[in-house]
């Protein structure tokens, strides 16, 4: 995991090293080891490096032999080894023992198409000299950020949006109308929409070019699932599962091999990452640290199953324990590392999860996201099926029934109320075979909170029908899939890279400068969850039916019979109770939200009067809490991305160079 930044100029004026710094300067967190920077007179690239892999000789920027093409890599590519090998027949010379060298000369090989040849998490800028081309790449999924901010004569590119802005003082602030109508839909913008006027974000698998002041932009991978391009799985469930374990073991021992450093891993108590655990042990040997968290409400505590695995492991644990007040002291901090209104807190005790990992002397951890979205884990599968099978008899009085099953983790489950969950799930039932009906009550739930928005940004946002657009761009052969297939392709293209790989994750880990790493979204995993049928994934109502079977030697029972909980912080109560901090109320005076100009002041004020009385009450409810939540990042994040000029502090270049140690190139 590293920081990267870049500028192109197409005009005659050369970056500014001053510039560099400041980019460089705010992404420090990322990558606290080494600093580097490669200037010519049109292009300038940084890199603040987290150092993982050739701890001695894999510093950045990095050029071929000749220094005609220069790159800067943030991530992982995990099969550099194997690539290597095979560069090395086509007759290409390494330096290096790093994953960084083998991009450079699998670009010169085979152009962009090398993209597709790896395997590993990834945000890439490479630049070619002599034909003045920026080429952007990030990886299949997008567990990786990369942003770019195009202005007059000049295209910048950097891991985080904060180190555009503290380059370019000039660079237009302000939040956009659509971005933030697609965070109240999705949870989330879609890239390459951002909640930023002036910044867009390269979509996963996509490759980004400039030459001569042009973008040109093309996929180098696609999802597919069985019914598509992807041959269907042959054979029974049970081979599957084996397979499965199979792919899953390979991947694990090659996140757990490929690193000069320690390797740990995170450890909920759930099933995914309870299998990560046991598979990363096993590649390890021994000596191998897990990292848990517990809380101080039993709704969301797992801590009996994460001490039934660490025992049944043996590994050396440690959990940090999240009170609800601790919520509301780190929001503001969370909320500029994430750089997105939240309409969760989770994030918060994932920020200090990776403090707690940081601390313990552990720079890289698996992870077991990936697991829910690749082998039909969520409720929100589950919800569909239901909703469908509803569908079918729309006047039946026991198929709604079903829902019941539905949310069992939840103390204010929506189904509990059998009246609200028929009206609210019931909807739009003679569309569930279009695009979008797995989600539609998710997205409603969101969409609703934009109530609070004020009329003027309504008129703004109301330009763009974001569930149209999202639909419009679905692969062309969406409609060949599988109902659930199409479900988890909404769920991996949306909620998966925008708001879990990125705001929970990449961002929560790298504020502590730790690198995830994520066995379910190896590429040979993921090809084999997508050609399974979905009764192998998702068998009547019982969720990752397969990875329970592939799981059943390595977890103990108890942890594989649980109900499916997914992780979930405290929300809403932190903000609004007897000890909620004072600059909650700062950010939600009438000045404070006029100014901001994306709510209602009105609106706002009428939400935190209910929302204090529902607490008095104990009759908060999940709208109130992602109201709340939604409201408090938005403010916060203006104030610390658009309303800050520097979006970050300044650090004198000779200073972060010799502390730092890395090569300035020129």
């Amino acid at each position: 995991m590293c920081g990267i930044a870049g500028v192109l100029t197409h005009n005659s004026e050369p970056v500014e090293l001053a510039e560099l710094m400041r980019m460089a300067s705010v992404l420090e967190h990322r990558g606290p080891d080494e600093f580097g920077a490669y200037r010519d007179p049109h292009i300038g690239l940084a890199h603040s490096r987290l150092s993982i892999i050739d701890l001695l000789s894999g510093q950045q920027p990095l050029a071929n032999e000749d220094g005609t093409i220069w790159v800067v890599f943030n991530g992982e590519i995990f099969n550099f080894v194997e690539l290597r090998a095979e560069l090395e027949a086509h007759g290409h010379v390494f330096r290096t023992k790093s994953d960084t060298e083998v991009i450079v000369h699998a670009f010169e090989q085979w152009g962009p198409a090398g993209f597709a040849r790896f395997n590993g998490q990834f945000a890439i800028g490479l630049w070619e000299a002599g034909p003045r081309v920026l080429t952007l790449a990030r990886d299949r999924i997008g567990i990786h950020p990369l942003y770019v901010a195009e202005s007059a004569g000049r295209v910048a590119f950097a891991s985080e949006v904060k180190a555009l802005f503290a380059g370019n003082p000039e660079l237009p602030r302000g939040f956009d109308a659509v971005g933030l109508e697609e965070t109240f839909t999705f949870w989330s913008p879609v890239a390459p929409q951002t909640p930023y006027r002036s910044v867009r974000e390269v979509p996963p698998g996509q490759v980004w070019t400039y030459k001569d002041g042009v973008c040109s932009q093309q996929p180098f991978f696609v999802p597919s699932y069985a019914g598509g391009s992807l041959p269907t799985f042959r054979g029974s469930v049970e081979d599957a599962a084996r397979s499965v374990l199979d792919e899953l073991e390979r991947a694990t021992a090659l996140r757990m091999l490929r690193a000069d450093v320690p390797v740990g891993s995170y450890l909920s108590g759930g099933l995914d990452s309870s299998l990560m655990a046991a598979l990363g042990l096993r590649a390890k040997g021994s000596q191998f640290k897990t990292f848990s968290l517990t809380f101080e409400e039993q709704e969301f505590d797992e801590s009996s199953f994460q001490t039934e695995m660490v025992q049944r492991l043996g590994t050396e644990h440690t959990a940090v324990h999240v009170k609800e007040t601790d919520i509301a002291e780190h929001f503001p901090t969370v909320l500029r590392h994430t750089e997105k209104p939240l309409l969760r807190t989770a994030p918060v005790p994932m920020f200090l999860l990776s403090r707690l990992a940081r601390q313990e002397g552990v720079k890289v951890v698996l992870t077991g996201e990936g697991a829910d979205e690749v082998f039909a884990g969520y409720d929100i599968f589950r919800e569909a099926r239901v909703r469908r099978f509803w569908a079918k008899q729309p006047k039946s009085e026991w198929r709604p029934r079903l829902l019941e099953r539905l949310y069992p983790y939840l103390a204010r489950s929506p189904v509990a109320q059998q009246a609200f969950a028929r009206r609210f799930f019931g909807q739009d039932l003679s569309k569930s075979g279009e695009p979008g009906f797995s989600h539609g009550p998710r997205f409603r739930s969101a969409s609703a909170l934009k109530r609070l928005f004020h009329p003027d940004l309504q008129a703004q946002a109301s330009s763009v029908n974001v569930e149209e657009r999202l639909y419009a761009g679905l692969p062309a052969e969406y409609g060949s899939w599988s109902l659930l297939s199409r479900d988890q392709y909404l769920e991996i293209s949306t909620l998966l890279p925008g708001y879990i790989l990125s705001s929970q994750g990449d961002r929560m880990l790298m504020a502590n400068s730790i690198e995830g790493r994520f066995p379910f979204l190896d590429v040979n995993v993921m090809a084999l969850a997508n050609s399974l049928p979905s009764s192998f994934k998702l068998r009547a109502l019982d969720e990752k039916h397969v990875l329970k079977r592939a799981a059943r030697d390595l977890v103990p029972s108890g942890i594989l019979v649980r109900k499916k909980q997914p992780y979930r912080a405290p929300d809403g109560l932190c903000f609004v109770g007897p000890r909620a901090p004072a600059w909650v109320r700062d950010m939600t005076t009438e000045s404070a939200v006029t100014r901001v100009g994306v709510f209602a002041p009105k609106a706002v004020s009428q939400l935190f009067d209910k929302t204090r009385s529902s607490a008095e009450a104990g009759k908060f409810t999940n709208a109130d809490n992602m109201a709340i939540t939604g409201v408090l990042s938005t403010q916060l994040l203006h104030g610390s991305l658009i309303e800050s000029p520097a979006a970050g502090r300044d650090v004198v270049w000779t200073t972060l160079i010799d502390r730092l140690g890395g090569p300035a190139r020129s």
